[in-house]
């Protein structure tokens, strides 16, 4: 994740011409003129996971990148015509390693090798588009990764020209990290500079400068609640992964991390299991996906974090769980300054253990800017939204962060005796409409029964007022609005007792049944999932109450019930490859 002015810095061939272009060719120069690592001092161990299905396909030369996927058999990886600009960088970062290195045979080996050789004589001495902070910092994790995969076999000079080449790009990025966007894309930069130091020998000196940045970076970036301003789970869980993969390779290397780096792992390691769902997964608001599977168990058991008790809040989330069910509730305003950020507040997602059940229809920013743009919007996720309105708005370019946001106006976590619910309200049709939406929800601890209310409120003077004068001026027509349940596209989704409920059938066997108050009308309309694995958008189905709102206070209630359990428990173990569906 580059900044706007780091994308345009280092874009095309090379530093020439671009904004602070001198002082990228000085630092690069001062990196060639620098001295080489004489070896590795120790054999590292591989972090990242890589997927055996995604190494075959780039065996057999089909390269697939996000929503795109190019057959290119007998191609070096720089020369395959990826139509994505976004695409053509991702390769810069080496993660295709990890997929090769899972595939693990001779082919691969040979595959690594020749390609990073390639890349060293066509981008090694500063062009192309690979030269931001966090790509140098992704690459270099990857290429100590992947050393043993990568040298094994080589001859003198070859694995010398890559000792060299590796080393003057570390020099680089330790003059040049603080030209990545704060937050995620600088502490992949800095832990790219501590791992490759504390590996290669004769290095040594960059890794107290990036000890103290990193620790620095982590205390202004993670507040004291473990969160991130994004708000986003995945980018959440990336920060994470790195800072454990660095504490780990300190302490192989008989070193300590910072007592900021620490508290930062201390601190997140809570906000992430308070986020993951019953199936393993991250909840999937404003921009994050599920993330690759096993990554987050693997995370927090690398980090050696003892589970602590949760208050049922993180980072703006609300979380409810009983049973095998979980759900994650968007329970704060969108990021200020996301240009990811979702009008999802008020939002849920539901799991019934392995199986996402109700769910938002998640990021398209893999499938282009129409399809980013149209996850953004609250009609994309199971909440309450006013037709042409989402509570969150963007300016007139359609394009960026948020002009308008909801504020959230009431929040509570309300404990029980038979279970768990939310109290949660926010105004983000208040200056538009004059209304609130205001949601009550309550699991059973049995995680079998989920009742909703959901309300749209003229709350106060100020807000009857304005919908007093919408109402005169529509001639009584009223707000149209819609309650939406987004359905996995896994589940088997269906109308049922004559069209009055929703019957939906999960794959490990269970049944849940919807119903409502008859308030609204209920139909199924088409929906679409949107999950960065596969090649294009997956068709699915919502549940859809649709109503008018003619008063100050418009309810809708409803439920979502297990109305029979899992008949073989191994059945709910059976998961897909998610490279395998591509």
């Amino acid at each position: 994740m580059a900044s706007r002015a780091d994308q345009t810095r280092f874009s095309g061939g090379g530093f020439a011409g671009a904004p602070g272009g001198w002082r990228d060719r000085w630092a690069l120069w001062r990196a060639r003129k620098a001295h080489v690592a004489s070896g590795l001092l120790s054999q590292p161990e591989p972090r990242t996971i890589g997927l055996y299905s995604r190494g075959k396909q780039m065996i057999a030369g089909n390269f697939v990148s996000g929503a795109m996927v190019v057959e290119s058999p007998d191609t070096s990886i720089w020369d395959v015509p990826f139509a994505d600009p976004m695409a053509r960088m991702e390769v810069h970062g080496f993660a295709w390693l990890d997929d090769l290195a899972a595939y693990g045979d001779t082919r691969a080996q040979e595959r690594a090798q020749v390609w990073t050789e390639d890349w060293i004589q066509r981008f090694g001495r500063g062009r192309g588009p690979g030269w931001q902070p966090d790509m140098i910092g992704r690459r270099l994790i990857r290429w100590i990764n992947h050393a043993p995969m990568l040298l094994q076999g080589l001859t003198p000079d070859r694995e010398a020209a890559l000792i060299a080449n590796l080393s003057a790009q570390l020099h680089f990025l330790a003059q040049r990290w603080q030209d990545a966007a704060a937050g995620l894309p600088r502490i992949e930069a800095l832990t790219g500079i501590l791992i490759p130091s504390l590996v290669l020998e004769g290095m040594a000196s960059h890794i107290e400068p990036a000890l103290r940045g990193l620790g620095h970076e982590v205390e202004t970036e993670i507040d004291m609640g473990g969160g991130i301003s994004s708000r986003n789970p995945e980018e959440l869980l990336d920060i994470f992964t790195l800072l454990t993969w660095a504490a780990q390779a300190l302490a192989e290397a008989g070193r300590m991390a910072s007592p900021e780096h620490l508290a930062a792992i201390e601190r997140i390691a809570p906000v992430l299991r308070a986020l993951r769902h019953a199936d393993g997964g991250l909840a999937r608001f404003h921009g994050g996906g599920r993330g690759a599977e096993g990554r987050l168990d693997a995370a927090l058991a690398n980090a050696g974090v003892k589970p602590m008790p949760s208050a049922g809040m993180a980072m703006g989330f609300a979380r409810l769980n009983g049973g095998r069910t979980t759900i994650i509730l968007d329970a704060a305003p969108p990021s200020q300054n996301g240009v990811m950020a979702h009008a999802s507040t008020c939002a849920f997602e539901l799991t019934s253990g392995r199986r996402p059940v109700v769910v938002s229809c998640g990021s398209g920013a893999a499938f282009g800017t129409e399809w980013r743009q149209a996850g953004r919007a609250t009609a994309s996720h199971s909440t309450l939204a006013i037709e042409g309105f989402s509570s969150s708005r963007l300016g007139s370019s359609g394009e960026g962060a948020f002009v308008e946001r909801a504020d959230v106006t009431t929040l509570r976590v309300v404990p029980g005796e038979n279970g768990a619910g939310v109290h949660l309200g926010h105004n983000g049709w208040s200056t538009t409409h004059g209304v609130s939406h205001i949601r009550d929800l309550m699991l059973t601890n049995d995680g079998r029964h989920l009742t909703g209310i959901d309300r749209l409120a003229a709350i106060g003077t100020t807000e009857k007022r304005r919908f007093e004068r919408l109402m005169a001026g529509s001639r009584a027509r009223g707000i149209r609005f819609a309650l939406r349940f987004h359905i996995h596209p896994d589940v088997e989704t269906r109308l049922d007792m004559g069209g009055t409920a929703v019957s939906l059938a999960l794959k490990s066997g269970e049944i849940w049944v919807f119903r409502h108050d008859g308030t609204a009308k209920l139909t199924l309309e088409p929906t679409i999932y949107l999950e960065k694995t596969r090649l294009r958008p997956r068709e699915s189905l919502q549940i859809v109450l649709s109503a008018t709102a003619l008063d100050f206070d418009t309810q809708l209630g409803w439920t979502l019930a297990k109305a029979q359990d899992t008949p073989l428990a191994i059945r709910d173990l059976e998961r897909e490859d998610p490279a395998s569906q591509i």
